[in-house]
């Protein structure tokens, strides 16, 4: 590694560090010439997912996207934003354990609703309106149905 302040193409690193998720190392520099220190970080680069939306577009998988719709649908019920985070989280990671380029959108609101379904029936309603496409009052009707 390059040193920042006298670009001394060989550093040393005096002290390795995980964080606190593991995937992120943080590396303790000091060059050997000037003797002066700084920090670098390594992570393992993500390849980017694309989903594939309902009329064939593909677009970047967008894990503040799918925050945004979240906190929509859970406005005003008992989950809060920790949860959102959680169910995000756990949605991205099934994501990327797929082990696949390209998602269908379906296929990540599947995953959204089953995690809601668990956690708040009116969340799960309110998300599914959306992601299901619901167009009258029997689409909520059956839904709700398969709640009861």
């Amino acid at each position: 590694m390059r040193c920042l302040f006298c670009g001394n193409p060989d550093t040393d690193v005096i002290e390795t560090r995980l964080s606190d998720d593991g995937n992120v190392i943080r590396r303790r520099r000091q060059c050997p010439r000037c003797q002066k220190r700084f920090t670098t970080y390594e992570k393992v680069e993500d390849l980017p997912i694309l989903v594939i939306k309902r009329d064939g577009r593909r677009e970047r998988f967008d894990r503040e996207k799918l925050k945004k719709g979240l906190l929509k649908a859970v406005e005003k019920t008992t989950v809060n934003a920790e949860q959102v985070e959680k169910i995000v989280n756990q949605v991205e990671g099934e994501i990327k354990q797929m082990d696949k380029e390209e998602v269908e959108s379906q296929a990540i609101g599947k995953l959204v609703a089953k995690k809601l379904k668990t956690l708040d029936k009116i969340a799960y309603i309110r998300f599914a309106s959306v992601f299901q496409r619901f167009v009258d009052l029997e689409d909520f009707e059956r839904e709700l149905k398969k709640l009861l």
